[in-house]
């Protein structure tokens, strides 16, 4: 679907159906429930990193692994600029904010780039596209390890502190092993997954919206969004917003200082200041289990996959449009 020059992927249509269905049958997705969805996003985690292991291309690093200080500021945006001025702006609102979601919104802070969406976009934008893909790629690698640390200590600082050992050990297990295990099968299976990838990532988005309904569901049963109304979505379409603006102005700043031209500066821009909403269920799953506030920890991040596309979808149709460069 495409309204004057913006694509709307169709995923995004997916995420708010498997939420209303969440909402209108939480026992058809619900841990435990007749469908065992719980069960299949499960073993789902470990496909989607498989599948992740078998499509990177070590050959695409190297074409923008030159340009060290551009990478730098990129994975510097993304697990020290981004967590730090998320953890500011929600600090001092955490004690109005209903259990789990200022969990939510660090969680999403100490997320990883985006790959798919962030290359696409600095494409479209005509910027530069190896360092695109070097940066973002980087970035799910980091996140793997750097997610999980920094959640714990955002957990250590409000004294409910996060089992590290038994997360890790899931990651490797569920994360670190499968894309192993990808990277190893990309001997025999390069060329068809390279002709499939459209094939692979429909699976990948079908286990992630089994997660969502798994998580929505066990969160409506639960109680959790007993009491909230549509003020508490507002709040935080209204708080997404707000990171996201005051990330993008510092990193465009940042990139002017250090001089970086239009086509680095949009590639810094596009992948420092998105999130991994492919990356950020998974991992979200493995992290907090079926904890019924689940749901409402990811809801930021679905929020703000939805307001990085529709805005950075804008600006890169208008830096398309300047004069060549």
């Amino acid at each position: 679907m495409t309204i004057r020059g913006l694509t709307f992927d169709g995923f995004l249509f997916a995420l708010v159906a498997v939420v209303a269905l969440a909402a209108l049958l939480p026992q058809l997705g619900a841990t435990g429930g007749p469908l065992h969805i719980d069960q299949v996003a499960t073993y789902g985690i470990a496909l989607i990193f498989f599948l992740y292991g078998l499509t990177l291309a070590p050959d695409k690093l190297k074409q923008g692994a030159s340009h060290w200080r551009l990478h730098l500021t990129v994975q510097a945006a993304t697990f020290v600029l981004f967590p730090a001025i998320v953890f500011v702006l929600i600090l001092p609102f955490g004690a109005y904010m209903p259990q789990g979601l200022a969990t939510g919104f660090l969680y999403l802070g100490a997320l990883p780039s985006t790959v798919s969406s962030s290359v696409a976009l600095t494409g479209l934008a005509r910027g530069n596209v190896p360092i695109a893909i070097f940066n973002a790629t980087l970035s799910s690698i980091i996140g793997v390890f750097a997610t999980p640390l920094l959640m714990a200590w955002f957990a250590s600082t409000t004294g409910a502190p996060l089992p590290l050992l038994p997360v890790i050990t899931k990651i490797v297990l569920l994360v670190l092993l499968p894309m192993a295990l990808g990277q190893l099968a990309r001997l025999w299976l390069k060329d068809w997954a390279s002709q499939h990838v459209r094939r692979i990532r429909m699976v990948d988005r079908l286990v992630i919206l089994l997660i969502v309904l798994n998580a929505f569901s066990d969160s409506m049963i639960g109680g959790v969004w007993a009491g909230h109304d549509a003020f508490l979505i507002g709040a935080m379409a209204i708080g997404v917003a707000v990171i996201f603006v005051v990330v993008y102005v510092v990193l465009k700043l940042v990139c002017r200082v250090l001089g970086f031209d239009t086509p680095d500066t949009i590639a810094c821009l596009f992948c420092g200041s998105v999130k991994s909403l492919a990356t950020g269920v998974p991992l979200a799953r493995i992290m907090f289990g079926n904890d019924p506030l689940l749901g409402l920890i990811i809801a930021p991040t679905m929020l703000y996959h939805v307001l990085q596309l529709v805005v950075l979808g804008v600006l890169a149709n208008r830096y398309a449009r300047r004069p060549p460069d």
